[in-house]
């Protein structure tokens, strides 16, 4: 049975737990990333907190301390404590854990939870392990080597005696903790939990529809904020009907909020503050605001692209790779291929919008209950904000209702706290859904003007790329700096520029005043469109065939020169055996494909993972698209953690990729978003997702990485890939709404 956190501090659970009778419990300190396993008696709980308790009642609780957004994660990590613990996952209760420095990095985003934790969680269970097999020796006066352990419970080989971890559990307690070095770990071939199905821990409670999301936070004597910010980005409220609004009924405060220049910060805006969700959100039907816009008002798509197009022909942009005689190689290429891509901001859209619950208490501490990826942020920025010590600031981590990057920016968390700091009691901000579209820190757009050559042999000889994105005006170190979006920078290691002998590589940014974020695999869940769409058009101009045109760019070397994404190398060996694989799985260049039918490939390198997939699509006379088949290959190291959630990634990740290619779009009109809701804002139905998915996943001998990013870029480029093959039209913008596919 799995179990939500309830309202206490986790020193509170600790004594709790441990009055319920003698137990072990095992925690860790992380520092730099190591963690030592350390052991404190039930009855005299300290610091560092615990992961494991194994209770004299039987029961095995594990504290699960990253974000749960839906990735899993709640349940994987856990599942690598409980494989080296050698216990029955059934005995196995998981508990989230609230924002504490113990636990060293609480943050879920860029696929990192699992790479970051999962040698140290290994090594936490075989310790436990260790020291449960060490009693249960002592206990039978045996040596350790005679026992073994298995289904909560160790046993004396030779004599057949059992003790269940619940008998040993307060012996265990006493014991010192072994070195690090000294504690075996499971040989992988003896994993019996790790790489299996196991599903959710919360999903009996979702299907039950049990309270457990941010929004679901209730406490006595709450009251309830609705939080209006300026249409314009950037602008500020002048004056409002503030006394107006105090008058309706439930209506306990009406205020404006300074707020800072921070486009991810505290914005300004005017606070209502009600007896009720409803009370303030009908308040807010009635405000009346003058706004000082600034100069957010000029931001405008049609003046973007304009600007785009006229910054293309311009020279001055920064140069980020320049390989070889790019021009040279283009003037002797046997034929050349020019285009231009472009795709619009676009937001997150998460199912749960934007909430958080803050009580400022009369002590002087706060206390946040928040559906964060990045709490140890909320917490830094609410601190910063209004000089509150962080130790002050206790956050209670919920379970978000979807993330996708967006909750790694901490807006609404300081919002509530402002709020809650002049009312002086429990306040639940609560955003409405035009608040989550129009006031997100969106995925950036951007324009690739490219070129390129091959030769009369068909090899690509000629790479250039000018890319255009837009940026931010910030202070920094007391400076006024241009910086860009979040994956609006092209990396001069990009794929696949440093594999073309003549390459050249320059950016151009755009200013604006359009707040702008981490979206699910950031700078790649677009790139990767653009490159694999041009490296198609270029493979078709060579007249050969796709996978084995990638084949050869990604040449003989195991090891690209330089350093990919987050500093890790490029292995070309690994990209090489997905493309290979995905190519034998999905039978690529074995089908036969009527008119209107084709099959598209791509593959990117991104958060550590390499993923390749082919996409099978077919396309009516009218244009109507239908993806029939997607097939993906990954590699994301020597283990997969929970095989039904890796599926659940990669599905996922196809779906969300499809949706995201077909509907998104953001209208920026006088520094303003014209969408509003899900009726001019689309996601993709059920019956529209491809009913064919099928999954496949490398086992290699390399570090364990994540799946939440690394399936998605792919994506898009295999489906527009397979469209060309079927109709024999390029998609070179998105949303793919914009392009007409009708073929005769």
């Amino acid at each position: 049975m799995n179990e939500a956190l309830p309202h206490a501090s986790r020193r509170e659970f600790l004594r709790r737990s441990a009055a319920l009778g003698g137990g072990l419990v095992l925690g860790a300190w992380f520092e730099g990333g190591a963690a030592e396993p350390q052991i404190a008696k039930p009855e005299a709980v300290f610091s560092p907190s615990a992961f494991i308790r194994i209770g004299s009642d039987g029961s095995i609780t594990l504290i699960s301390k990253q974000p749960e957004i839906g990735q899993g994660i709640k349940t994987s990590l856990p599942m690598v404590i409980a494989e080296e613990l050698d216990v029955n996952w059934k005995d196995v209760r998981v508990i989230q854990g609230d924002l504490n420095p113990i636990y060293g990095s609480q943050a879920a985003g860029g696929s990192t939870s699992t790479p970051t934790n999962y040698v140290e969680f290994h090594r936490l269970g075989a310790t436990a392990r260790a020291m449960l097999v060490q009693a249960a020796a002592a206990t039978w006066k045996v040596p350790a080597s005679e026992c073994a352990t298995g289904d909560s419970k160790v046993r004396h080989l030779p004599s057949k005696r059992v003790l269940r971890y619940a008998d040993l559990a307060a012996k265990a307690a006493t014991l010192p903790v072994p070195e690090a070095k000294s504690v075996v770990q499971k040989d992988p071939k003896e994993f019996k939990l790790l790489g299996t199905r196991v599903g959710g821990v919360d999903n009996r409670d979702l299907v039950r529809g049990k309270p457990m999301f941010g929004i679901d936070v209730k406490l006595p004597d709450m009251l309830y904020a609705s939080y209006v910010k300026c249409p314009v980005f950037g602008g500020k409220p002048v004056s409002a009907n503030l006394d107006d609004l105090k008058r309706l009924p439930g209506v306990v405060d009406a205020f404006l909020i300074e707020g800072t220049d921070n486009l991810n910060g505290l914005m300004p805006g005017v606070a209502i503050v009600a007896t009720s969700t409803w009370g303030a959100f009908s308040a807010r039907r009635q405000l009346q605001v003058k706004w000082d816009e600034g100069k957010g008002a000029s931001d405008d798509w049609t003046r973007f692209t304009d600007e785009a197009k006229r910054l293309a022909k311009q020279a001055g942009a920064q140069t980020l790779r320049k390989d070889g005689d790019p021009e040279g190689a283009l003037a002797r290429a046997s034929k050349t291929v020019e285009a231009a891509y472009t795709y619009p901001f676009i937001s997150h859209a998460s199912f749960e919008p934007q909430n958080c619950t803050a009580w400022a208490k009369a002590d002087g501490t706060l206390e946040l209950w928040a559906p964060t990826q990045n709490p140890g942020a909320g917490q830094n920025l609410v601190a910063s904000t209004f000089n509150i010590p962080k130790e002050k600031i206790t956050l209670h981590i919920t379970r978000s209702g979807g993330g996708f990057g967006r909750r790694l920016s901490s807006d609404f968390i300081v919002e509530a706290a402002a709020i809650a700091l002049r009312c002086k009691a429990p306040v639940k901000l609560t955003w409405t859904r035009e608040d989550d579209l129009q006031h997100d820190h969106f995925r950036a757009g951007g324009f690739h003007f490219l070129r390129g050559g091959v030769d009369a042999q068909g090899k690509l000889i000629a790479w250039h790329n000018h890319f255009i994105t837009f940026a931010n005006r910030v202070n920094r170190d007391g400076k006024s700096v241009l910086q860009n979006g979040s994956g609006g920078s092209l990396s001069g290691d990009e794929f696949p520029g440093r594999w073309v002998d003549n390459c050249l590589l320059e950016q151009t940014a755009i200013e604006c005043m359009i707040p702008m974020g981490p979206w699910r695999a950031p700078g790649s869940n677009v790139f990767a469109w653009v490159f694999h769409s041009f490296i198609d058009e270029l493979a078709h101009a060579a007249q050969r065939d796709p996978v084995e045109f990638r084949m050869e760019i990604l040449g003989n070397k195991d090891l690209m020169p330089g350093t990919g994404e987050r500093g890790v190398p490029y292995h070309v060996g690994r990209m090489k055996g997905v493309l290979r694989e995905v190519a034998e799985k999905s039978g690529w260049g074995k089908k036969k494909f009527a008119k209107g039918q084709g099959a598209g490939v791509a593959f990117h390198f991104s958060h550590r993972g390499y993923v390749a997939q082919v996409a099978e699509v077919t396309v009516s006379k009218s244009g109507q698209l239908q993806v029939d088949r997607v097939v993906v290959v990954a590699d994301i190291g020597a283990q997969i953690v929970n095989l039904s959630g890796a599926e659940n990634q990669a599905q996922g990740s196809v779906i969300d990729g499809l949706s995201t290619l077909l509907y998104p779009e953001l209208d920026i009109r006088g520094g303003r978003v014209v969408q509003s809701n899900f009726d001019n804002y689309p996601l993709l139905r059920i019956n529209q997702t491809p009913p064919k998915i099928e999954c496949h996943f490398l086992k290699t001998d390399f570090p364990v990485t994540g799946l939440g990013e690394p399936a998605f870029p792919p994506v898009a480029p295999a489906i527009c890939n397979a469209i060309f093959a079927a109709t024999g039209k390029r998609v070179r913008q998105l949303p793919l709404l914009k392009n007409d596919l009708r073929w005769s």
